[in-house]
């Protein structure tokens, strides 16, 4: 008999000489009565049918029972209590709630088709920006793709730089049909299955430098119609004949912007040659040298030597990470560099130029780069900054030259910078004389300008002297450091003052009417 009430149930089953009462507790969050056994003797028995059945039940009998229900009763409390006490019941409700939620986990966990990237994949961000949605998983340690039941919304940008992907498996991107841009950067991976990227007709942008791909099939792109932005370099590529395919489909002129900068590691004759130009005819031309131990003199005519190349500027897209979210950045910070990279794109919004060796900023060094909003130029040892360096960042926002060996900045260095807020100048050498005027009355010009760091170093008696106050001490002041040209010394020298010939001109002022005189180009201002 099955009874849902919270109350103790009895049901009675005799025998000869004792019976046994099952006592029946509803547990309403197991949906089912838990049973609690007591043995009894037959007069309890007796009691428990009588009343079970409605019938009459003399007093003195119903006294002589009374003690044996009443430890009963005390027995069932003990067990309850006991229990629930038990490990791993928890108390009460929270409890079974508990053990039922860590029951689902659990199951989720051996269940769950993605493995641990599923788990990992709620540490990553969805957002929105322009109508169009982004997935950023960047810095994951994720080592598969996340599948896209996990998204809210169908992301049209997947972001999975920087993981510990390494190989992409036929179907690793099914659900993802409305992606545009894929980012799959700075991962480790060295293979990429034919039906990968079975799917992604939509696809525009597939960026696959910085991995360890020595080969890859034209099977694998050729099921992206829309691909036109395609990102190998920075891979081991072994330029053998496997990559024949690959490599003719680059060359073709329409796909001018796929596998830019890409080059081969491998063979020896191939290494450093960029896919866009190596003869495809040679790849599979390439000999064993296993199989030709002693050499042969063909080999040499198939593989012309080719001139030392001319040393030119780093090409800023094989020497940074390119980055398209959530604004398009370019990091080459600490990759030592000893000249601005060329080649900047013209859409990068910020670039990190970091922990370098540039000593020394050129003129149009950052010529095409009309959408840069902020520079970071720190820790170069930076000695020299030319005039025409910063010409062309009509919309740079903010520029940081902190800790580097700068003295001074020449003038019209800042006059493009028409839209700067942010200055940052600290930890430079700054030399107070009358070099250093140019930056404190730029700044005056641009109150809007917020500047940290401008500090004298030097001379000794200024050393700690905010460089502002500085300034305006020397224009309260005589300037002893004043250079004087020759004109100068000529114009000012005491010797020539009040001579006949100055006192000639004076009166001949004196006596021309002031609406007849004639404009003066100069003006002679005496310093007493």
């Amino acid at each position: 008999m099955r009874l849902w009430q919270p109350f103790p149930v009895v049901r009675v089953s005799s025998s000869c000489v004792t019976s046994t009462i099952t006592l029946f507790t509803f547990d309403p969050l197991l949906l089912s009565p838990s049973p609690f056994f007591v043995r009894l003797s037959s007069q309890t028995l007796a009691l428990a049918q009588a009343l079970l059945t409605e019938k009459t039940i003399p007093a003195g009998f119903i006294m002589r029972v009374t003690s044996s229900l009443l430890l009963a009763s005390l027995l069932l409390l003990l067990l309850q209590t006991t229990e629930m006490k038990k490990p791993g019941k928890g108390r009460g409700l929270r409890g079974a709630r508990h053990k039922l939620t860590r029951d689902r986990v659990k199951g989720a966990g051996r269940h769950s088709r993605s493995g641990p990237s599923r788990l990992a994949a709620a540490d990553c961000s969805e957002l929105t920006e322009s109508r169009e949605v982004f997935v950023d998983c960047q810095d994951r340690r994720l080592a598969s793709v996340p599948t896209s039941q996990t998204w809210s919304n169908q992301p049209k940008h997947l972001l999975l730089a920087r993981n510990r992907i390494k190989v992409l498996r036929e179907g690793a991107f099914f659900g993802y049909e409305s992606l545009t841009s894929l980012d799959l950067q700075q991962n480790q991976i060295s293979l990429v299955e034919e039906g990968a990227f079975q799917g992604l007709t939509r696809l525009t942008t597939l960026l696959l430098q910085h991995n360890r791909l020595g080969t890859l099939s034209e099977e694998a792109l050729i099921i992206m119609p829309n691909l036109n932005y395609l990102r190998l370099y920075d891979n081991p590529w072994n330029c053998l004949c496997p990559m024949d395919s690959l490599v003719r489909t680059l060359q073709v002129p329409s796909n001018r912007n796929l596998g830019n900068h890409a080059r081969c590691a491998e063979p020896t004759r191939l290494k450093g040659m960029k896919l866009k130009q190596v003869d495809p005819e040679l790849l599979c031309k390439e000999k064993d040298p296993t199989n030709d131990p002693q050499g042969d003199d063909d080999t040499d005519s198939l593989f012309p030597i080719e001139p030392i190349p001319i040393r030119t500027k780093p090409d800023a897209t094989t020497s940074c990470h390119t980055y398209h979210f959530p604004q398009k950045r370019m990091d080459c910070s600490k990759r030592g560099l000893t000249e601005v990279p060329t080649g900047i794109p013209d859409d990068v919004v910020h670039i990190d130029l970091s922990h370098n060796s540039i000593h020394h900023l050129r003129a149009r060094d950052f010529q095409g780069a009309r959408s840069l909003r902020t520079l970071n130029l720190t820790n170069n040892n930076m000695e020299r900054i030319d005039t025409a360096s910063l010409s062309g960042l009509l919309h740079l926002r903010e520029l940081d030259l902190s800790d580097n060996s700068i003295h001074f900045v020449k003038y019209g260095v800042l006059e493009d910078l028409y839209f700067l807020s942010q200055l940052k100048l600290g930890g430079n050498p700054w030399v107070c004389d009358y070099s250093i005027h140019y930056m404190v009355y730029w700044l005056r010009l641009h109150p809007g300008v917020r500047h940290s760091g401008l500090l004298c170093r030097s001379p000794p008696e200024h050393t700690g002297e905010s460089v502002e106050e500085y300034v305006h001490s020397y224009n309260r002041e005589c300037p002893k450091d004043r250079q004087h040209s020759r004109t100068d010394e000529d114009q000012t020298d005491p010797e020539l003052w009040n001579t006949a010939m100055e006192v000639q001109g004076e009166l001949e002022e004196e006596l021309e009417p002031s609406h007849l005189r004639a404009p003066q180009k100069y003006q002679i201002i005496r310093l007493s």
